[in-house]
């Protein structure tokens, strides 16, 4: 069985390298789709009874290992000097560091990546991560699957 949960959530970013628009410092109301795997829970009397995972849980653990950190951050590319040395001349600046630029493609792969790891560490054999959609628009986003995933894909994320 299939679950999807939705998250918003408002963050900064530019592409250094690119070559319109997107090169200016700017932000988006991201839209991010997280679908989880799993059995029915069909222990009688338990307050899971018929679910796959709870949708407030779901919130929590996809608040917690990602959106929280990213929510009203500015998503910079290490390599972007300039604008990282600016971010953190300001006190207490929620700056997130990746270490590839911060396009849609590039931030759908790190967060399948880290709820990849999370929803394994967790709920091994129980509950698994299949799919993240990431809109950087109401009219462009990208995805991420777990057979991408599994086939190589996560090698274009360098470890952060």
């Amino acid at each position: 069985m299939l679950i999807t949960r939705k998250f918003e959530f408002d963050a900064g970013h530019r592409i250094s390298t690119h070559q319109s628009q997107c090169r200016n410092l700017h932000g988006h109301r991201y839209v991010l789709e997280v679908t989880i795997s799993g059995g029915i829970i069909t222990d009688t009397g338990a307050p899971e009874q018929g679910m796959v995972m709870d949708f407030s849980d779901v919130k929590r653990i996809i608040r917690e290992a990602l959106v929280d950190q990213w929510d009203h951050a500015f998503l910079v590319y290490a390599g972007d000097i300039r604008v990282l040395e600016f971010l953190q001349s300001m006190d207490d600046h929620k700056t997130v560091v990746l270490e590839v630029q911060p396009t849609a493609e590039n931030l759908a792969l790190i967060a399948f990546d880290i709820l990849h790891h999370m929803f394994r560490d967790r709920y091994a054999g129980r509950l698994a991560l299949e799919h993240v959609r990431l809109f950087e628009t109401p009219n462009c986003w990208a995805d991420v699957n777990k057979a991408d995933f599994a086939s190589g894909l996560a090698d274009a994320i360098p470890d952060s």
